[in-house]
């Protein structure tokens, strides 16, 4: 098993800063970047925060979801911390391993590779069986708490009830599933493709914790929409990678079926693309007010 990771100061202050975030006026936004051009692009965007996508990170492979494993996953997210200064949460799966220990050691090893938090899903990523069952599912969660809380600094772990994106609309399933995880001691809770506001309102009201709702399909609500539905945190998903994906197709048929190249016009600019990549990466959060963490080492962190 491996040895809880060291801490810097910076990886510290980014986990406070993305735990404080949580308790915000309003909810914020989290976008799921892909690779580091994209991560540089949000941050210099004025996101608070970013969050990993494994499908984003699997299409730009050239493989379809669910094919990656735990070293793809963390060197990804690794090279995505480095990218910015942002706190940075990841898309761990379902923890990578059918033991709660192989949960642990995900979110151990997520630690060491400079993120300040990472979901984990209740899918098994059988056909038969796509979820799994609630006592085996909350076992892990349990789990992956139990490592995040040995850490040095708030990992901030999220719990997701996989019900509704795996085509099992049952709702009442999905709350029980999420109030079983808050008992667990995650620190937020998280149902992906909830179909309308009022699921989304029942979630929020079925939970103390924080809740992340899955925007960038079909449902047309804003940031202030879900605010007032109770929802703490909005992430995309592959959203944006596949919006990526969708204008390039569009640009290929473009020029494959007319032979024009009238995609160039919606194309971000030249010089702007450089501006945005060439400015400085934000610099990490300020140290809280509250006492430094005295596990924290002291040592400069690498990330630019």
């Amino acid at each position: 098993m491996s040895h809880t990771p060291r801490t810097t100061e910076a990886q510290y202050r980014r986990a406070v800063a993305f735990r404080e975030l949580h308790d915000g006026p309003q909810p914020f936004v989290v976008p799921n970047p892909w690779d580091a051009g994209s991560a540089r692009l949000l941050a210099g965007l004025g996101f608070p925060a970013l969050a990993t996508t494994g499908a984003g990170l699997a299409h730009s492979l050239g493989r379809p979801d669910g094919t990656l494993t735990r070293a793809d996953i963390l060197d990804n997210a690794r090279t995505i911390v480095e990218a910015t200064g942002l706190p940075v949460t990841a898309d761990l799966e379902s923890g990578f391993g059918e033991k709660p220990e192989d949960v642990a050691e995900t979110v151990r090893l997520a630690a060491a590779a400079g993120l300040v938090g990472g979901s984990v899903e209740d899918s098994t990523g059988r056909a038969a069986d796509p979820v799994r069952p609630l006592g085996e599912a909350v076992e892990r969660i349990a789990a992956a708490v139990e490592a995040a809380r040995a850490l040095g600094f708030p990992f901030t772990v999220t719990a997701r009830a996989e019900n509704f994106f795996l085509g099992r609309p049952d709702l009442d399933d999905t709350l029980r599933r999420l109030r079983a995880y808050e008992e667990a001691g995650a620190d937020v809770l998280y149902a992906p493709a909830l179909p309308d506001a009022e699921s989304i309102r029942a979630v929020c009201s079925a939970v103390t914790r924080p809740v992340n709702v899955l925007m960038g399909g079909a449902l047309r609500l804003s940031v202030a929409d879900l605010g007032a539905l109770g929802v703490r945190r909005v992430s995309t998903g592959s959203a944006l990678s596949r919006a990526a994906l969708g204008a390039l197709v569009r640009a290929a048929r473009e020029i494959g079926e007319h032979g024009t190249f009238d995609f160039g016009a919606d194309a971000l600019p030249y010089a702007e693309a450089n501006a945005l990549l060439a400015a400085p990466a934000p610099a990490a959060p300020p140290a809280p007010a509250a006492t430094p963490n005295p596990a924290a080492d002291r040592e400069s962190d690498p990330a630019p």
